[in-house]
């Protein structure tokens, strides 16, 4: 049974917490561990669900304003309610067990806590900087397909007999700089200290849960593969990292742990918006991400390495001489498993509006929690370790903001000069001496004659 000095406990620590901005809650430490309640019954525990917490009433108004705001599918009132049902008498152990595994279940659905600056922001995030300067042209910008089409260097027009829809081809010189921009990538995180994975695209969808995606609905945007096990397309690197990390115990001197992969991601993502046609939104595509696990000794931990890697990534993007601006995200922004995020948006002058090109979100202890991801201190106490994630370069979009950017009004491509080494110093795409341009029919038949 729950005692009330353990509520008052936990409501202390929430409130001495939400006083300190943007500091991190030192999570409660539980494992998976049996004890025995005041009804001499067997209670299993999830190590690091905050039970105390959650199913305490006095604080159920605050956290269901927290799923609401964060649009989320959690149902607090659930939770207590259970939690009331397993001090029943005179349950079988059969019922109580699976009523234990009903509240376990509910509990996972609340999604994790959020910085309290976040609850001043209402649905418009905050704009943190500017980086670079919007470019300047005396014509009309085009749009990537456009330069592409005339380039010869992307397709994305007649695929709906070999692909379907929201896909593309590069090729030439495009595909060359979708290489460049992985090698750019992954040799500026090797220098920062960060190790190199190769990740299997195909996750169980547990693994995708445990990272707080949800694989099941009219909303989701993981793909099942027919007839499988229960198999799923990853939608980023994270996911298969997390599912490498799966119950794991670290010591405190592995930490923290910096891991990069580059991967295919996958996402069933719909859009009727005109300026998320092209390939801007699409199926598939290649995404060099960062993963982070740190302690939680003092809370800031994984607040550094979540600052590390934003640092990282305005680096990364600077560099390539695009315009973009930082945003401290709200919390319906968050998802499910983030404390906090940040997003960096690139002008893209064809589309004429800024575009998402990369996020980066502290989890704290939610994944780790799910995934059982954990650390021994120096006491030899185990603790649930933090975990973080951010994207190092998103293919497509970033592909959009340098062609779009810098562009020539000839509808030449300038390749910015941090990134002319790797493409065996080339300045610019321009049309191929050899190009051929294609015309397509739509008839089944040609109709001219055939000579």
């Amino acid at each position: 049974m729950y005692h009330r000095a353990m509520y008052m406990r936990c409501v202390q620590n929430i409130l001495q917490h939400s006083k300190i901005r943007k500091r991190m809650p030192v999570p409660v430490v539980r494992r998976i561990f049996t004890d025995t309640n005041d009804e001499g019954k067997t209670v299993t525990r999830r190590f690091g669900l905050d039970y105390e917490y959650l199913c305490n009433p006095e604080n159920s108004s605050v956290i269901e304003e927290l799923i609401k705001k964060r649009k989320g599918v959690g149902d607090i009132w659930k939770v207590v309610e259970l939690s009331k049902k397993l001090q029943t008498p005179n349950m079988t152990t059969e019922e109580y067990t699976a009523l234990e595994a009903e509240l376990e279940k509910a509990a996972l659905m609340i999604p994790n806590k959020a910085s309290p600056h976040l609850f001043e922001y209402g649905e418009t995030p905050k704009v943190i900087e500017y980086v670079n300067s919007k470019p300047d042209f005396s014509f009309k910008p085009r749009e990537i397909h456009e330069l592409g089409k005339d380039l010869d260097i992307i397709r994305m027009e007649n695929l709906g007999n070999l692909t379907g829809p929201r896909s593309y081809y590069l090729r030439g010189a495009l595909a060359d700089l979708e290489q460049v921009l992985i090698r750019y990538t992954v040799s500026s995180l090797l220098k920062r200290g960060f190790v190199l994975m190769s990740v299997p695209d195909l996750l169980y969808s547990h693994i995708i849960e445990g990272c707080g995606m949800s694989t099941r609905g009219e909303r989701t945007q993981v793909y099942h593969i027919a007839d499988s096990e229960d198999v799923c397309l990853s939608g980023t690197a994270e996911m298969a990292i997390g599912g490498y990390l799966k119950n794991r115990e670290f010591s405190l001197e592995e930490l923290p742990l910096k891991l990069a992969a580059v991967s295919r991601c996958y996402r069933a993502e719909t859009s009727s918006l005109r300026e998320e046609k092209g390939i801007y939104r699409v199926h598939g595509f290649t995404k060099v991400e960062m993963f982070g696990v740190t302690a939680a000794e003092s809370g800031e931990e994984s607040h550094q390495l979540y600052t590390e890697m934003t640092q990282i990534q305005k680096q990364l993007f600077s560099s390539l001489d695009i315009h973009f601006q930082i945003l401290d995200m709200p919390l319906h922004e968050l998802g499910a498993p983030a404390y906090t995020k940040t997003d960096m948006e690139a002008w893209m002058p064809g589309r004429g509006a800024y575009g998402e090109i990369s996020s980066a979100s502290n989890c704290t202890d939610y994944q780790s929690c799910r995934l059982n991801i954990s650390y021994r201190n120096k006491e030899g106490i185990q603790k649930l370790a933090h975990t973080i994630n951010g994207t190092a370069c998103a293919i497509p979009r970033s592909l959009i903001a340098i062609c779009e950017t810098h562009q020539t009004e000839e509808g030449h491509i300038r390749i910015p000069p941090v990134l002319r080494s790797y493409m065996s110093g080339t300045e610019a795409i321009t049309p191929s001496d050899n190009q051929c341009q294609m015309s397509w029919i739509k008839q089944k038949t040609y109709p001219g004659k055939i000579r």
